[in-house]
């Protein structure tokens, strides 16, 4: 077995460290964390590396891809000759606590509020993740039109979702603190700047649990969608299927 692996680079160092542990060998590839403020800019990169490596000389058994609908960014993507693998979760909060159950449990009522992890501190300017609705198609629908087309549930869900505020100063700050990466001292980085701006910090256990099934090939499905050739990934937006595969005819 030989896998492809195309994540979001605020993952680096979690990936890297199940990667090494990997029964399998595992090449890389990462995209800019600032990518996800475009998600149609951040379909195109995602698109252009199963592409890319659909088209090198190394043939793999998967492409597995680090990241969850992230606003819709991964909407449409698919394989030519290779099956896709991607965690159902909403963005990669869900990858930094280890279940759509704990994403669930913890973002229910703001399913939108901003949140931290290492990556989030070292890489780029700003330190948290904010989900926005740029770029998400169909933010222009009416409430009606979503619930025609998803039922009640889910259009609550969507509408709340792609309707939340910017983040305000007295959201709290969240930071995920993944164990294996904790001696870095973000999480401390992170309360100071939580205290600087007058915001209450609050820090959430992480879990590497997720990320680790889907790189050392563990998919079940209620946890992992597999995109065959000639499928593609579409969006279900609830909390437990949340994507799905449909025909590209």
């Amino acid at each position: 077995m030989h896998f492809k692996l195309i994540a979001c680079e605020v993952l680096t160092r979690e990936v890297c460290y199940i990667v090494a542990r990997a029964p399998y060998p595992v090449d890389l590839e990462f995209t800019p964390k600032d990518a996800h403020q475009d998600s149609k800019r951040l379909r195109r990169m995602i698109q252009d590396k199963i592409r890319q490596t659909e088209g090198a000389e190394r043939e793999y058994d998967a492409i597995l891809l680090g990241y969850g609908l992230c606003g819709n960014a991964t909407v449409g993507l698919a394989a030519n000759r290779t099956k896709l693998v991607i965690p159902r979760a909403h963005d990669c909060c869900t990858l930094f606590l280890g279940s759509k159950e704990r994403f669930k449990m913890y973002f229910l009522k703001n399913p939108s509020l901003a949140f931290s992890s290492t990556g989030y501190c070292e890489r780029g300017d700003s330190f948290l993740h904010e989900t926005g609705s740029r770029g998400v198609p169909g933010f222009d629908k009416r409430y009606e039109e979503y619930v025609k087309k998803y039922g009640e549930e889910n259009a609550k869900y969507l509408w709340e979702t792609l309707h939340q505020p910017h983040l305000k100063a007295s959201d709290p700050v969240i930071f995920i603190d993944i164990p294996e990466t904790s001696g870095l001292g973000y999480g401390a980085k992170c309360q100071q700047k939580a205290v600087a701006e007058g915001r209450e910090y609050l820090e959430l256990k992480g879990d590497l649990s997720l990320l680790a099934r889907l790189i050392h090939g563990s998919w079940d499905p209620e946890d992992f969608l597999i995109v065959e050739p000639g499928e593609k990934i579409t969006g279900v937006y609830d909390w437990d299927e949340i994507i799905r595969v449909r025909s590209r005819s």
